[in-house]
């Protein structure tokens, strides 16, 4: 990735941190219509960055977060003694002669902070795989692809502008992202060629469409009262699942209207 790439990145990483943050801090600051002024402007942001990375820098299926977190586990480097000995040609595994099964030698077991329960070639192979799962470009994006990720893309801001003109109790802006998002995935699901990355990324759109069960208005009609009947049942035919779900039902029941009102803004 070029410089200027790593920066729009590494700006729309920012942005999705803390949007949530700055979206609360306006509300409480300059209230409702603080509240939806910075929700527009940083949707119109990261549209935008994203919009960029796609059409100029040919980013292909962007993931979400942007930039993938570290995970520490898995780059954690070889042994230093693991590799002195591989360099030095030394025998690190010991074969069973009836069993043929391979065991680290004794004479090459490492530190307990950094041991594995792999042989030295099996890790080795695995840090090569990761390293190129990694370092796979981006897969090329056709036309019905590009047109597919850029309604993904400018779908919160479609969303926004049906709730400005149709109002939040209306359904025609729940209708209108969802067959957005179904377009989207329907185009993009043609495409075969996809490397580790992007087909954990269209798994993870295609999961979230079941937070459509817990948006405005179809959340206020249908959900809400199917959620508390199952909680109640729950409660009253379970054994001990009543006293956890009558302490835990007010924070239920808050976290699903918290869920619901964070999808209002199509983010």
């Amino acid at each position: 990735q070029s410089l200027p790439q790593q920066k729009l990145l590494t700006w729309l990483s920012v942005l999705e941190c803390v949007e949530v943050f700055a979206e609360m801090g306006t509300a409480r600051v300059w209230g409702e219509m603080g509240r939806w002024t910075i929700i527009v402007l940083i949707q119109l942001a990261k549209a935008i960055l994203r919009l960029l990375l796609l059409l100029w820098y040919k980013a292909g299926i962007q993931t979400s977060p942007p930039i993938v977190p570290l995970n520490r586990e898995q780059q954690q480097p070889l042994h230093p003694q693991d590799m002195e000995d591989s360099s030095s040609g030394k025998d690190q595994t010991y074969v069973g002669r009836r069993s043929s099964r391979v065991v680290r030698s004794l004479q090459n077991t490492p530190s307990l902070q950094s041991r594995h329960w792999g042989s030295p070639q099996q890790r080795e192979e695995s840090h090569s795989r990761r390293a190129e799962e990694m370092n796979q470009p981006p897969s090329p994006l056709g036309l019905q692809e590009t047109i597919a990720e850029s309604i993904y893309i400018t779908r919160p801001l479609l969303h926004l502008l049906s709730l400005g003109v149709w109002g939040q109790r209306s359904w025609k802006p729940w209708l209108l992202s969802a067959v957005l998002d179904i377009s989207s995935l329907s185009l993009l699901s043609d495409l075969k060629d996809l490397n580790r990355r992007e087909r954990a990324e269209l798994r993870r759109r295609t999961i979230l469409l079941l937070y459509y069960l817990l948006r405005s208005p179809f959340y206020d009609r249908y959900s809400e009262g199917r959620i508390l009947l199952l909680l109640r049942l729950l409660a009253d035919y379970v054994p001990g699942v009543g006293f956890v779900t009558r302490k835990w039902a007010p924070l239920l029941y808050s976290l699903f209207c918290w869920v619901e009102k964070n999808q209002r803004s199509g983010a």
